[in-house]
């Protein structure tokens, strides 16, 4: 067999294994050690096995993953979610649908301090689903708005798929990060008039409320702010020390723990008990990341010694495809992959292979980087996988709402991320104004 023929055998078996249930981790490796052999021999692959494991994860980059995990757990145990919403319902009580907005709202600042989307729908389902339906808004819609924008912790930095892309396509996690910034404002204010239109001219998907919402609790200009200085001053410090060139990415993580370790010392919510549970999930979700980038090391290695993505290269010049022609075949598979995998498995096989041919049409990477995220954002919402739709779910205290109704709830949102990335394909600017 060609290396050619190796390599697309690898990623059809790969796509295989893992809609089977097999570990993504352990699919790489498997299939690159395997790949490996055919294409050399038993002695090469087990070095280039060990080579990965030593070099893949051993740089001093990869800090930046357990401490952005550590702040994004620190915070959930807070309450600050609580409180951000709170403080949104209270902005917003005077537009109909407000609630729903104060949903978007919460979840964009929510993001901006965790980086993890089924974090956010799990803190949001439980905080906001029965706020919305208490006020007479529908259980579809209201399930729809959390599972639609918890996946802001995706886009607004800090982000575990932007630091996972950054490793894998080896550019700037922090200039990804300041890039995420205008795109993610995007979709929460796509988001946020659709919600505004639909409450107007689909009330029957909505739900009939007033205009003059009642507010989610009493509130003062004094209370929203003492609620609101803490999650504004995490944010302000780890963005403001990014874009103001005060700190690294690791740096950012690491200042941003810190101040969350302090929020959550002050506000006495973190007892011995719970401070154990978050540095046992820290390390948890942070040894899954490593892993995962370490196979994916072995992974991409491995098509580079096929010749794959040079080949593909050389196929699409030669079909005489311009760069947004593959543009577009790649978003559409991407949103195809979607349907059938998580995030990361997507990011793990597509990236490796399609850089390089990115590169090759003089793509700026950081955008590139924006738009696939927002793709791969896209298959969270939509079946059947779509983790965001069962993390929502499984934190329902109201097992009267099921799956289908959840995924009919996100549909008008899939929708409002389409237009959402085909605004951030047609102007690459707005992905790269503040990297510039």
């Amino acid at each position: 067999m060609s290396g050619i023929e190796i390599a697309v055998l690898s990623v059809a078996l790969m796509l295989v294994l893992i809609y089977l249930g097999m570990h993504v981790g352990i699919a790489l490796i498997v299939i690159s050690f395997g790949s490996l052999f055919l294409l050399r021999d038993a002695e090469l692959a087990s070095r280039m096995v060990a080579a990965a494991v030593n070099d893949s994860i051993s740089d001093y980059l990869y800090g930046v993953v357990p401490l952005f995990v550590l702040m994004g757990m620190l915070v959930s145990v807070c309450g600050v979610g609580r409180d951000t919403f709170d403080v949104a319902g209270w902005l917003l009580r005077r537009l109909r649908g407000g609630l729903g907005m104060a949903t978007v709202a919460s979840n964009a600042a929510f993001a901006a301090i965790t980086g993890v989307s089924i974090a956010s729908a799990a803190v949001f389902t439980k905080i906001a689903v029965p706020e919305m339906v208490r006020h007479g808004h529908t259980a579809k819609f209201s399930v729809g708005v959390v599972a639609a924008s918890s996946v802001l912790g995706m886009l607004i930095p800090p982000s575990l798929l932007m630091i996972i892309y950054g490793i894998l396509a080896e550019t700037s996690i922090g200039s990804l990060f300041i890039a995420g910034v205008i795109p993610g404002l995007l979709l929460a204010l796509l988001y946020c008039g659709l919600i505004f239109w639909m409450a107007r001219a689909w009330p029957s998907f909505v739900g009939t409320t007033d205009v003059d919402e009642t507010p989610v609790c009493k509130e003062t200009v004094g209370s929203a702010a003492k609620k609101a200085l803490p999650i504004l001053s995490l944010i302000v410090l780890v963005l403001g020390g990014l874009y103001g060139g005060l700190f690294t990415p690791i740096e950012a993580g690491a200042v941003g723990a810190l101040g969350a370790l302090v929020l959550a010392l002050v506000r006495r919510r973190l007892t011995p008990a719970k401070m154990w549970r978050v540095l046992v999930e820290t390390g948890h979700v942070s040894v899954a990341v490593l892993f995962l980038i370490m196979a994916a090391s072995l992974y991409s290695r491995m098509l580079s010694m096929t010749g794959l993505p040079a080949a593909i290269g050389e196929f699409i010049t030669g079909l005489g495809l311009g760069g947004y022609a593959f543009l577009l075949v790649y978003l559409l598979v991407v949103l195809v992959l979607g349907c059938i995998l998580d995030s990361v498995s997507i990011l793990l096989i597509l990236v490796p292979i399609v850089v390089p041919i990115a590169e090759s049409f003089g793509m700026d990477l950081i955008w590139f980087g924006v738009v696939t995220i927002v793709a791969v954002e896209i298959g969270l919402i939509t079946p059947p996988f779509g983790i965001s739709v069962y993390t929502v779910k499984a934190s329902l205290d109201d097992r009267a709402i099921g799956i289908r109704e959840i995924f009919a709830g996100v549909v008008p949102f899939v929708l409002c991320m389409l237009v959402a990335l085909g605004i951030l394909v047609a102007f690459p600017v707005l992905s790269t104004a503040l990297v510039r």
